[in-house]
């Protein structure tokens, strides 16, 4: 009841994520450039929202003991064993972040900006202060402090909520969707990688990883009223920010063509 309660308050922004102007818009190889520098930073930062519930969720330190629940504990696992070794389409195992930065060099799609900014953050730099000092669009940058803020500030409930209706109770219908407009737009180009990716995460998020995401959150709230009230709070949140980024990517787009 809970869960539909929440499904049903952030339907609004679902609907809007799920039927953006941005997908009919990649139109040509450029586009579709553009749009994967921008999304690859969402499939790098899903990584932290992951790493932030394993850290909880799960024992990952020494001494080891048993974590509260066992079906949590078994999801979590689950989800970072498929994002960060997965079979990928020539039977290498690799993150999904990996195999994105795989078929964007295939597509022709620049990677030195998200590779730099990564160094960046291994070199000792900030998370918030390495957005801050990006070039990213000001939309990107609010969608990855989003998530840095929550993972640092934000209750336990309320990142499983980030990571539950903004990420994986929303990706199957939000990757169907741009793979329905690549398919129209690019009927002729190898993007056999790219497809891969987007179909592995149609499926597992939908067959598998939605369901026990949702089931987590509603182990972490019980029947507590204000955590409820939080989880729709930071979903809608959520999604705004994520329709902020295919906001950006569509200025970017708009911006592009109306200079050729």
């Amino acid at each position: 009841m809970h869960i539909k309660l929440v499904q049903e308050s952030i339907l609004a922004e679902r609907e809007v994520l799920l039927n953006h102007e941005l997908y009919s818009h990649i139109k040509h190889v450029d586009d579709l450039t553009v749009f994967l520098e921008n999304h690859i930073y969402a499939v790098w930062d899903f990584m932290s929202l992951l790493k932030a519930l394993q850290r909880s969720l799960t024992c990952v330190t020494v001494p080891w003991f048993a974590s509260a629940s066992p079906d949590v504990r078994y999801l979590i696992n689950e989800i970072v064993l498929a994002e960060e070794s997965d079979l990928y389409i020539d039977g290498r195992r690799l993150s999904h972040f990996e195999m994105y930065l795989d078929a964007m060099e295939t597509a022709g799609a620049n990677t030195s900006g998200i590779t730099a900014f990564i160094a960046t953050l291994q070199a000792g730099k900030p998370v918030l202060e390495a957005i801050q000092e990006s070039n990213l669009a000001p939309l990107v940058k609010d969608f990855l402090t989003f998530t840095f803020q929550l993972i640092e500030k934000g209750n336990l409930h309320e990142i499983a909520a980030a990571f539950t209706f903004g990420r994986e109770d929303l990706i199957p219908g939000m990757f169907h969707a741009i793979l329905k407009q690549l398919k129209i737009n690019f009927p002729a180009t190898d993007l056999s990688k790219l497809t891969y990716y987007f179909d592995r995460h149609i499926e597992l998020d939908g067959e598998e990883h939605g369901p026990l995401a949702l089931r987590m959150v509603q182990e972490l709230c019980g029947d507590d009223a204000q955590k409820w009230d939080e989880v729709i709070q930071v979903s809608k949140q959520a999604l705004q920010v994520r329709c902020g980024l295919w906001d950006a990517v569509l200025g970017q787009l708009k911006v592009n063509n109306g200079a050729h």
